[in-house]
C-alpha cells in the first residue's frame, strides 16, 4: 500500500531532485529520449522508480501529444529590457518541467518559416509574445488554427489574446505630471514606431499629462523613430533645433534614452543642468549611466513569470479566455532630472 501511495503522489520535481537533473530535462528524457544522453536517461529511469513517479502521467501526457516545450517570440533579443522578462519566463518554464525556444524575429530572416514548421508539426504546446507583431497572423480567425499564446507587455484588445503588462498610458503619465511637477513646461518626446500600440499609450499618456497642466500639445516636440541608440540621438537633435526648443525630454524607453544623453553631451548640453531627460524600462545601465537616468521601472521578471503561469493554464486546458493581467510600474527618480535651467541655449 505505501508504495502505491508514493506512485500517485510522487512529481516530476521529485524525480528531478532524485536525478539532480532539471525538471526541463525529465520532461526531455520522459517524452523525448533521443534529446538526452544516454547516461541522462538512465539517471532519470532510476530516480522514476526510486521515487514511484506515475507512468500513467506520462502516458496521458504522450496521448494529447504535449511535449513540454514552449515558444518565446521576442521582437529584438538586442533590447536588454527583453532578458529580464525571459529570464522570468525560462525559470518558471523549469520549475514547471517546460523547456522554452527563443524566435528572435526581428532578425531572423528565417523566423516565419520556422513558425510555421514548429506550429505545423505540432512540435510546441504554446506560445509567449514579447511583441504585438511577429511575423505570423495571429488575428481572430486564425488563432483557432494556432497553439495557445499569452501576449507580455503589450495590450491589443482586437486580438483578444490574455495579457501581461503594466498601464503604460499612466505610467507615460506620471513620468510627464512629474516633469510639469518640476516646473518644465516645454516638454518633448522621442517616440518610437507610431504603428506600434505600445508607443500609442505612452503618447496618450505624455499627451494628457500636458494637457491636464494647461499646456497645448506640440506636434513639434514629438520625434518618432525606432526604438534605438539612433533615434535617441536624431530626437535630441531635432528637438533642439525648434525655434522653441524643450527643457525636458520624455523617451520611449531607456535605450532612446542612452543615445539622447550621449547626443546631448556630444551638443555640449549638461544633463540635467541644460536639459532633463526620462527613460522607460529601468534596464541594468539605468543606475550606472551618467548621471544615473530617471525611469519608469518595469517588473520584467514577474511580466515573464506570470505570463508562462497564465499560458500553461490553457495548455492544461482550463479557461483562460482574454484576461488582462496588469502588473504594477513605477517611477525612479534620479539624476537625469531637475528643475528647468535659467538660461536658454542653441545647437
Amino acid at each position: 500500500m505505501e508504495q502505491k501511495k508514493a506512485a500517485v503522489v510522487a512529481t516530476m520535481k521529485d524525480v528531478a531532485d532524485k536525478a539532480g537533473v532539471s525538471t526541463a530535462t525529465v520532461s526531455r528524457a520522459l517524452m523525448n529520449p533521443e534529446k538526452v544522453s544516454a547516461l541522462t536517461r538512465q539517471k532519470v529511469q532510476r530516480a522514476v522508480h526510486l521515487v514511484g513517479y506515475c507512468a500513467q502521467t506520462i502516458g496521458r501526457q504522450s496521448k494529447r501529444h504535449d511535449t513540454h516545450t514552449l515558444l518565446a517570440a521576442v521582437p529584438d533579443i538586442g533590447d536588454p529590457f527583453f532578458s529580464g522578462i525571459l529570464r522570468g519566463i525560462e525559470e518558471t518554464a523549469d520549475e514547471q518541467g517546460y523547456l522554452v525556444l527563443v524566435i528572435d524575429y526581428a532578425h531572423q530572416l528565417s523566423a516565419k518559416k520556422s513558425f510555421c514548421e514548429l506550429f505545423g508539426a505540432r512540435q510546441i504546446d504554446g506560445v509567449l509574445l514579447l511583441g504585438s507583431d511577429p511575423p505570423f497572423n495571429i488575428d481572430k480567425t486564425e488563432q483557432q488554427n494556432l497553439p495557445p499564446m499569452v501576449m507580455i507587455n503589450e495590450f491589443v484588445p482586437e486580438l483578444q489574446l490574455p495579457t501581461v503588462h503594466i498601464d503604460n498610458l499612466t505610467a507615460a503619465y506620471d513620468a510627464v505630471d512629474y516633469l510639469v511637477g518640476l516646473g518644465h513646461r516645454r516638454i518633448g518626446f522621442i517616440s518610437g514606431p507610431a504603428h506600434q500600440m505600445l508607443c500609442q499609450y505612452r503618447l496618450q499618456g505624455y499627451i494628457q499629462a500636458i494637457s491636464r497642466h494647461g499646456i497645448a500639445p506640440d506636434e513639434q516636440l514629438v520625434f518618432r523613430g525606432k526604438a534605438s541608440f539612433q533615434t535617441g540621438a536624431a530626437g535630441l537633435n531635432a528637438l533642439i533645433s525648434r525655434a522653441c526648443p524643450p527643457t525636458a525630454i520624455f523617451c520611449h524607453n531607456d535605450i532612446i534614452a542612452f543615445g539622447a544623453l550621449s547626443q546631448a553631451r556630444k551638443n555640449g548640453l549638461g544633463v540635467p543642468a541644460d536639459i532633463s531627460l526620462v527613460g522607460f524600462d529601468d534596464i541594468a545601465f539605468a543606475h550606472f549611466c551618467d548621471p544615473p537616468l530617471t525611469t519608469v521601472a518595469q517588473p520584467s521578471y514577474q511580466l515573464g513569470r506570470e505570463a508562462l503561469l497564465l499560458l500553461l493554464r490553457q495548455v492544461r486546458q482550463q479557461v483562460v479566455g482574454s484576461t488582462s493581467l496588469l502588473l504594477e510600474s513605477k517611477l525612479i527618480v534620479r539624476g537625469s532630472t531637475s528643475i528647468p535651467p535659467i538660461k536658454t541655449y542653441t545647437q
